[in-house]
């Protein structure tokens, strides 16, 4: 089959792909290989990817190709044999959770997962489907028609039907633009979500689950404030329902100072739902469980999911972990992490567009706005600030209900030079975005 060139690509896409289906930038990109940190265009042009949080341990890692090719030579089938790719892989990951955490799903993505866990949560707690379920404004927890209600980010957004009357919608922690600031905020905001669930039953509903993202990533890459987990889930629990935590974006040492995002709140959940790094590209997922839970939810219907936990797919996703043990990337997420947001407070030392630096490991946020008293958001600046690096060769993209929230997640392979070279490229766009802006 002969290559085509790049205008012949956007003519089949425009023809044979939905418009609902988005591409990045204003013009875009024609990527035909990755490796590490880098995406690599028609012309050989490479590009350092800031953005891409599912190639985990970098693109196109040799370990975890060949782990999968291997496999692929030999046997792909489903989990009604024996296999011991399967086993291993889920006492592996089953190693790296708190007790009592032990039972592994497996599925292909992170929206098949939180499915998955609404389900658990259904039959486990025996409220069925028509049960509440309590979720925090701005989360993005999957495109599934069970999922769309449970994410506000999609439900609220351009084309959204609005919240579902099952739904419990609790403020976002955010300790930047919320009303709660200070060491009290966690608590603050939690109870906050304690009188919407007190409330809830009092109208005499049963509420079946808390789905939270450990840091909020489509929220505006949002780390909650000390305390609020270990609270809500108080509140949640005192009200009969499962706690999920949403680790598809930040699971896997991307946090650098734990392995789940979660361990930062001091909280162990009843559900934990993994995709996105899980398989570093390959469409592998995973809900882990309590066995009492597990238990629960054998109640005589066979859960089977015919590529869920294929032996091709736990041979990636040991190789995963093989790699994230073996070259460190959890401990140089939490250098290049902390190398990140030090250069971002010094950059908005200078830089007025900045009114917010936050985040944890490489899951980081630096918030712009054209005014650090009334918080107004600059989203067209972002939108500049994003054009102008992808032009020095950086990928970067927004995030937030506002759209003026820098999200960076690159794989875990960043090396210091790469910092390096992001923070000088993101000084000098600032400089020119705001000169053109006339804001500095």
């Amino acid at each position: 089959m002969s290559s085509l060139e790049t205008n012949e690509k956007l003519a089949l896409r425009r023809r044979h792909l939905p418009p609902s289906l988005s591409l990045a930038y204003a013009e875009p990109l024609d990527i035909v290989r990755g490796e590490g940190t880098t995406l690599f265009d028609t012309a050989g042009r490479g590009y350092l990817d800031l953005v891409n949080n599912v190639c985990h341990v970098g693109h196109c890692h040799p370990r975890v190709v060949e782990a999968g090719a291997r496999q692929m030579r030999l046997l792909n089938t489903n989990t009604r044999y024996l296999h011991g790719h399967v086993v291993r892989y889920a006492e592996r990951l089953a190693a790296t959770l708190p007790a009592p955490l032990e039972v592994c799903f497996f599925v292909c993505t992170g929206s098949e997962a939180n499915d998955l866990a609404l389900r658990l949560a259904h039959t486990a707690t025996g409220l069925g489907d028509g049960s509440s379920v309590v979720v925090l404004d701005g989360a993005y927890h999957g495109h599934l028609s069970s999922l769309i209600p449970l994410s506000p980010y999609k439900y609220r957004g351009a084309g959204g039907p609005g919240r579902a009357a099952h739904v419990i919608e609790a403020p976002m922690p955010d300790p930047y633009r919320g009303p709660h600031r200070g060491p009290d905020a966690g608590r603050a905001y939690a109870d906050e979500l304690g009188t919407l669930v007190a409330a809830a039953r009092e109208r005499g509903e049963s509420i079946a689950a808390f789905f939270a993202e450990s840091l909020l990533g489509c929220g505006g890459q949002i780390e909650p404030p000390a305390g609020y987990l270990a609270r809500a889930h108080e509140h949640a629990r005192a009200a009969g329902a499962l706690c999920v935590a949403d680790e598809v974006q930040v699971g896997f040492g991307r946090v650098g100072s734990h392995f789940w995002a979660f361990e930062t709140q001091d909280v162990v959940p009843d559900v934990v739902t993994l995709g996105k790094p899980i398989g570093n590209g390959h469409p592998l997922a995973a809900v882990v469980t309590t066995r009492a839970i597990a238990d629960a939810f054998a109640n005589g219907m066979e859960y089977f999911n015919t590529f869920g936990g294929n032996p091709v797919s736990a041979a990636v996703g040991l190789a995963v972990l093989d790699v994230l043990e073996e070259e460190g990337l959890q401990a140089n997420a939490a250098e290049r992490g902390a190398e990140l947001l030090a250069g971002f407070r010094s950059l908005a030392e200078r830089h007025p567009l900045i009114g917010d630096v936050r985040g944890r490991g490489l899951f980081l946020g630096v918030e712009l706005v054209r005014d650090r008293e009334t918080l107004e958001p600059a989203a067209a600046e972002a939108g500049e600030v994003i054009e102008g690096l992808k032009t020095q060769g950086i990928l970067l993209s927004t995030d937030g209900p506002l759209h003026n929230v820098l999200k960076f997640k690159p794989p875990l392979v960043l090396d210091a030079a790469e910092v390096e070279r992001v923070l000088a490229t993101l000084d000098e766009v600032l400089t020119e975005v705001e000169r053109e802006r006339a804001l500095a």
